[in-house]
């Protein structure tokens, strides 16, 4: 008798504990697809640090070929007639500023065939971000010219640019 009663009492702790269990399995089942949004966040942070990480690599052959672009651009405009402006630069920079060039800085520069202009001087202003800043200095025997060019990295061309007045070193004009 003392067996039965001792087989009974096991048997209700037992079932006691088998229905804790079953009670805590929508809790566990919560815990864990709370531990699985948690390990994908954790995944796509490690991701994401690892791109700012390498991002200043790819930051910078994307400020190297941005100065070859804006370099080829500025020679090429200070040694061509302002005719050829809309074949020669298209690719190179936006319409407004083929228009600003032809129209507004043309006329106040003499880009003569006669005068070849060399850039001695491309200094990044701005390197961080879509837009890269430049400062250009283009300069011919006769005069030298000073420009700031905005340069887009997602629209691979130049996008703004303003002349600048010259004072000091490069001030050679006559």
């Amino acid at each position: 008798m003392k067996n039965s009663r001792l087989i009974i009492f096991a048997s209700l702790v037992l079932a006691g504990i088998l229905i804790v269990q079953f009670n805590q399995i929508p809790n566990l089942d919560k815990q864990l697809e709370q531990a699985r949004a948690d390990f994908k966040q954790a995944k796509a942070n490690q991701v994401k640090s690892q791109t700012i990480v390498s991002s200043p690599k790819s930051q910078q052959n994307q400020v190297s070929n941005s100065t070859k672009n804006v370099t080829l651009f500025v020679d090429k405009f200070s040694n061509q007639p302002t005719s050829t402006y809309p074949d020669s630069l298209k690719g190179l920079a936006t319409q407004k500023v083929i228009y600003e060039l032809t129209q507004t800085f043309a006329p106040s520069v003499t880009f003569s065939d006669k005068a070849h202009y060399d850039v001695p001087l491309i200094g990044v202003k701005n390197a961080w971000g879509s837009d890269l800043e430049y400062l250009v200095i283009a300069k011919s025997d006769a005069q030298s010219v000073a420009y700031t060019i905005t340069y887009d990295t997602d629209e691979k061309q130049v996008t703004d640019m303003s002349r600048l007045t010259l004072k000091g070193a490069f001030d050679n004009e006559k």
